[in-house]
């Protein structure tokens, strides 16, 4: 397949809306609990996937950083102390990407590992939507139905006929929020440097293993298998976190990434060049400028059933690599990784994993 070229459709508008369920109850949190604001969030999130869309051609997901989001929002964070937090990750993988460290560290991670990474991603992703259908499980079940149905289909794709159940829940139900057009443009925002190493004790540093993993070479694994003949370097990958990381930081932006996850949930909902992040980030810009308060609102009255679907079936599809894994080498390393990212989180996994599949590789020499 060719990506010299990039596509509008309805499967590319369903690819869209595909990591909505990695999205939507972070970047919720961070709009209501920590009080950032909506407009800067949207418009930010918004010019990273439509630069991305541009410049790679490809559906390269842009999402919240987890740890950090999870910490900040359970212990809900001031806005500036969240932005504080992005520009230190957006200093620290600007510099991986700079230099050869994330190339070195990309070289000596084995498959093992980062399948490892992405079937732990797939079992947690997993967990959580079955928690997201419970809140009503008829409304899962309708959902699951829907999308497996139409989930090959050209002229009404899953992913679309899920979001237009949703919203037409939230009309039968008389949720609806008021729709209220007001120009808003991304606030100039700022923190000081207290700030930013309180943050990096707080979330930062446990964020930039798990970022390794998932985010740089979990997602340039999954590129390789969608896009054979795509050339996209880990150190890419670096580089792009941490540019857009050091701009959105002045402008309301969260701390944002890549990740495997989201780059399955694009692909399984039929999104195959950047014309999905296009799409999503022409959405997320118009609703920051006129529509903050508005989509706020929405998302917070949004079936979780119907997200949560979306959500399951994005981790079936990870935890379905581990089909690769080889009995003989790549299992050990594999379910280390695994076992102890579900039971501590995924940077111990992944350094849990190193150490095994080097202490194997030991082992077999000698």
């Amino acid at each position: 397949m060719k990506i010299s070229h990039i596509e509008f459709n309805l499967q590319e508008l369903a690819g869209s809306t595909g990591d909505f369920g990695i999205l939507f109850p972070l970047a919720l949190g961070y709009l209501v609990v920590c009080g950032l604001n909506p407009a800067g969030l949207l418009v930010m999130l918004g010019l990273a996937n439509l630069l991305c869309g541009l410049v790679y051609r490809l559906p390269l997901p842009v999402e919240p950083m987890k740890v950090i989001a999870a910490v900040a929002i359970a212990q809900a964070w001031s806005p500036s102390l969240v932005y504080a937090s992005g520009f230190a990750m957006g200093l620290i993988w600007t510099a991986l990407g700079f230099t050869a460290a994330m190339s070195m560290l990309a070289r000596v991670t084995p498959r093992s590992v980062v399948t490892g990474i992405q079937v732990a991603l797939g079992l947690l992703l997993a967990w959580q939507a079955l928690k997201m259908m419970s809140s009503w499980p008829v409304l899962g079940l309708i959902s699951m139905i829907v999308v497996l149905a139409l989930r090959w289909s050209k002229r009404l794709p899953g992913a679309i006929a899920l979001m237009l159940l949703g919203l037409g829940i939230v009309i039968w139900r008389g949720l609806w929020p008021e729709m209220v057009l007001s120009f808003s443009l991304p606030p100039f925002t700022t923190f000081d440097h207290q700030e930013i190493w309180r943050s990096m004790m707080l979330a930062g540093f446990s964020q930039i293993p798990l970022t390794i993993a998932n985010s740089v070479i979990a997602t340039a694994a999954l590129i390789k298998r969608y896009w054979p003949e795509a050339k996209v370097a880990e150190r890419q990958l670096s580089l792009n976190i941490g540019v857009m990381n050091l701009i959105s930081s002045f402008f309301g932006g969260m701390p944002m990434c890549h990740g495997a996850g989201g780059l399955a949930a694009k692909y399984y909902f039929g999104a195959r060049t950047g014309g999905a992040n296009i799409i999503e980030g022409m959405m997320e810009i118009a609703a920051g400028l006129f529509l903050a308060g508005f989509i706020v609102r929405l998302i917070a009255v949004f079936p979780g059933a119907v997200v949560g679907t979306m959500l399951f079936l994005v981790g079936v599809e990870l935890i379905g690599f581990s089909r690769e894994a080889s009995l003989n080498r790549d299992l050990i390393p594999m379910a280390a990784t695994v076992g102890v990212s579900l039971i501590g989180n995924m940077a111990y996994g992944f350094m849990a994993g190193l150490v095994a599949h080097y202490l194997l590789y030991r082992f077999q020499k000698i």
